[in-house]
């Protein structure tokens, strides 16, 4: 008679409020380590640990775990991608404040210089503004001429992130055109530009001047091309895969199209026979083995594999990505504390509380699914845990 290993069998809560028994299966084996070159550039926005043991109020102050922070961006180092750092996914903006960005920002550039100059860029924003004083254009582009002297001084590649603030103020696309046209002028080095849709910040709603999206664009393509010798590249985080193919093929020569889209970046990445895009995603925060696994293979021409890795995680990310999409920050954490590389499920801003234990309970299936719970015992006594203190006994 086969005998089941209870520690590996948990009672998961359905919508129907019933509890189904699960039991994970045996993990994809994926290196700890880039197992070979890539021909995509890739960065992973990562997260931050918050230090639950810090005497501070969750929804106001920002404690960090420093040590598991840098650790975790060793473990992306170590798998062959690009760190992008204090971006939204760090909670920028939700919690995560200039001072402590700049703290971090200081030690990710550090660490990464450490290791011979691990790939990091650094998000620049005008989120040090009280943004209901804000009256005027040169107001913003003082604010991020402010951090971007900061950042480059620690020795920092720059990220040029959306301004809530230039959102509120702007009068149309001219005024991006003489901000941008300003930053971009005045750069040490080239820059990543982000395009960050209003359903990741619904602040940031009509940016490049408009709400029409074909003339947003328009106006942006037309800023980049503009100065393509200092832009890097840009990341669009719109989830429409035809409107990023769309400004890839519109991009000046040598201007890079990172995937924003945690929707469809496997075939994004993948490419057609016009181009392809690099990426800088979020969701390869929470699959990062997985990411560098499908990136070697792209590399070696084994289509084939890429996908086959790629795929399973295509459902997960949707799942973390659902709308309210600007909580996906939660899952993205929440697979670390699953996958052992925090202690806790703590967050700044106290933002673990942002998606349901049902959410938190599919995402439990569809990880396992995508063969990315590395240790399935660690993973099904961290899952009881948090179901809980939610009223579930698994």
């Amino acid at each position: 008679m086969n005998v089941v290993d209870q520690s590996l069998t948990i009672r998961l809560p359905r919508a129907d409020r019933s509890l189904e028994t699960f039991r994970p299966r045996a993990p994809r084996d994926f290196p700890e380590r880039a197992a070979g070159p890539m021909n995509r550039v890739a960065f992973s926005a990562a997260h931050v640990v918050a230090d639950p043991l810090r005497e501070a109020d969750p929804w106001l102050d920002c404690a960090i775990d420093w040590d598991r922070t840098i650790a975790y961006r060793e473990h992306l180092w170590d798998l062959g991608l690009g760190v992008a750092e204090a971006m939204d996914t760090a909670q920028r903006g939700m919690g995560l404040d200039w001072p402590t960005s700049l703290d971090l920002i200081t030690r990710s550039v550090a660490a990464a210089k450490a290791r011979g100059g691990a790939l990091v860029f650094s998000g620049a924003g005008t989120d040090h503004l009280d943004l209901a004083a804000v009256k005027s254009v040169d107001e913003v582009i003082a604010a991020y001429e402010t951090q971007f002297e900061a950042i480059e001084k620690v020795g920092g590649r720059i990220i040029l992130m959306c301004s809530r603030a230039l959102a509120r103020v702007a009068a149309g696309p001219d005024d991006y055109v003489r901000v941008y046209d300003r930053l971009l002028t005045g750069a040490r080095e080239p820059v990543i530009i982000h395009w960050l849709g209003d359903m990741f910040d619904p602040a940031l709603a009509g940016y490049w001047g408009t709400r029409d999206l074909a003339a947003a664009m328009d106006t942006a393509v037309s800023i980049i091309n503009a100065h393509a010798a200092k832009v890097d590249g840009v990341k669009i985080s719109l989830l429409d895969k035809d409107r990023e193919i769309d400004m890839r093929r519109r991009l000046a020569p040598g201007v890079r199209m990172y995937t924003g889209d945690d929707f469809n970046y496997a075939e994004l990445i993948a490419g057609d026979d016009k181009g392809y895009s690099d990426a800088l995603l979020g969701i390869f925060d929470a699959i990062a083995p997985a990411a560098s696994a499908a990136l070697v293979s792209l590399a070696e021409g084994d289509e084939a594999t890429f996908h086959d890795i790629l795929s399973p995680t295509v459902p997960l990310s949707r799942h973390i990505f659902r709308a309210p999409t600007r909580f996906y920050k939660t899952g993205v954490v929440f697979m670390a504390y699953l996958n052992g590389w925090q202690d806790h499920f703590t967050m700044v801003g106290g933002q673990e509380s942002a998606r349901s234990t049902l959410h938190l309970a599919e995402l439990f299936r569809l990880a396992d699914a995508a063969g990315l719970l590395r240790e399935p015992a660690l993973a099904v006594r961290r899952m009881r845990h948090v179901l809980a203190t939610h009223g579930v006994e698994g």
